[in-house]
């Protein structure tokens, strides 16, 4: 290949992920503000005079956008097997950024009683029927652009602009509360971030109705081996794939939702931080896990997928209840530490996993067969993480018990990379 070709490729690859990240970044933008706003939700759209009860119906609507995911996986990865990445990723970001613009217009529950609850589950139900198309469609598109030895590092980057999306999220919403003050974010303010992902949604879609589809998918058109039914294809044929893909997210699933929808609530509800520096703590802590993946995605291709994988979940498993306890002694400074090592752990396990759940299957199932196992997993296990870990609070007493459900969820994962195989360095299945 002549030196213009590669400079051609290379300019064409960095469009690619910059497009498709910055797609990533507005969907979950979207998505992860009800779970930043959660505390705000709960005495917007419930009617209860506890916050701790408001609050655990705020998260137990957050779970019902999750119900969707696994139905949205399997209609959007069916379709992207069958007619393309780049069509459906364009598709599933105008549905969540319209939701979100939506959820930011609704009435509340002190104006039109329990409608405005049933239209907040409604949004939400739509929000999650489009991000079960999402993140399996992201890896699988930039996988299969990625040269095979760094795609690690390629493939990280979706995980990078995912975690920048929240730190943008969080980081807003700590302006507006620094800025409008926790009153007024109560009352009005917190429509803001909600609104603002209309224009933001409009970007994301024409950066990715300019795209082409990829390499891999566009050969399997032509060679004529694009199947007809994938999902059931995926079942039938790649069942260890979709088991090994299950263990991996399940830590990555509670993982993320533990640092980036449960953490704001529980340190201003349960260790009594101000709403001000909780937003600030978990801020700083979900950026620290943006600036570390490409690092630890580069470290993957270097030394493989799964000595990073395992790291991640040896630390979760050592380290998650000693985190918490240092988090209660009150010291904004300690708990930014004990975020930013937590982060480092779910770093060093995304780093590498992105790579390794697409480099599970064959181009022809790929999308689909990701999308069944990820979203299932993240159903299941991610969208009950705020609901369960304020239920292990409430149920024991005991306000570092969702630390064993962190703990659990390491281990199972743990246990699974033990008995993968190592991709790293290897072609893409076909």
């Amino acid at each position: 290949m002549s030196a213009q070709e590669q400079a051609s490729g290379s300019r064409k690859l960095r469009k690619v992920l910059l497009a498709t990240g910055i797609g990533h970044f507005v969907e979950w933008f979207d998505f992860g503000l009800y779970g930043t706003l959660a505390a705000i939700i709960g005495l917007q759209f419930f009617q209860s005079a506890n916050p701790s009860v408001a609050l655990l119906s705020s998260f137990a609507v957050f779970g019902a956008g999750f119900i969707m995911r696994p139905l949205g996986g399997l209609f959007f990865g069916s379709l992207g097997d069958r007619k393309g990445r780049q069509k459906v990723l364009a598709t599933v970001i105008l549905l969540t950024s319209g939701a979100t613009f939506v959820m930011g217009l609704l009435p509340t529950y002190h104006q039109i009683g329990i409608s405005a609850t049933v239209l907040l589950v409604i949004t939400r139900l739509v929000q999650g029927f489009a991000a079960g198309g999402e993140s399996s469609g992201a890896t699988t598109y930039l996988a299969e652009y990625a040269p095979t030895e760094r795609r690690g590092y390629f493939t990280c980057w979706i995980d990078n602009f995912g975690f920048m999306a929240f730190v943008v999220g969080s980081g807003l919403v700590f302006l507006l509360t620094a800025t409008l003050g926790e009153s007024t974010m109560n009352d009005w303010g917190w429509r803001i971030p909600f609104l603002i992902a209309g224009p933001l949604g409009w970007v994301g879609l024409y950066l990715r109705k300019h795209l082409e589809d990829s390499p891999e998918f566009l050969d399997a058109m032509k060679n004529g081996q694009v199947e007809a039914a994938p999902l059931r294809k995926a079942v039938t044929t790649a069942w260890g794939a979709l088991l090994f893909c299950v263990g991996f997210v399940v830590i990555k699933a509670v993982g993320h939702w533990t640092l980036q929808t449960f953490m704001p609530s529980y340190l201003s509800t349960e260790l009594h931080f101000s709403k001000l520096n909780a937003y600030a703590i978990t801020t700083i802590g979900l950026f620290s896990v943006a600036v570390l993946v490409p690092f630890m995605g580069y470290l993957s291709d270097k030394y493989g997928r799964k000595p990073l994988m395992l790291a991640g979940c040896t630390g979760f498993i050592l380290l998650s209840y000693p985190a918490m306890m240092v988090m209660a002694n009150g010291d904004v400074l300690s708990a930014v530490l004990a975020m930013v090592m937590l982060g480092a752990f779910i770093a060093a396990f995304d780093g590498a996993c992105t790579a390794a759940m697409a480099e599970l299957f064959p181009t022809s199932v790929r999308y689909g067969g990701l999308s069944i196992a990820y979203n299932f997993a993240v159903a299941f296990f991610g969208g009950i993480t705020p609901w369960f870990s304020a239920y292990l609070i409430t149920s024991t007493g005991d306000k570092f018990s969702p630390a064993f459900y962190v703990m659990g969820a390491a281990l199972i994962t743990f246990l699974t990379v033990l008995r993968a195989r190592e991709t790293a360095g290897q072609p893409l299945k076909r």
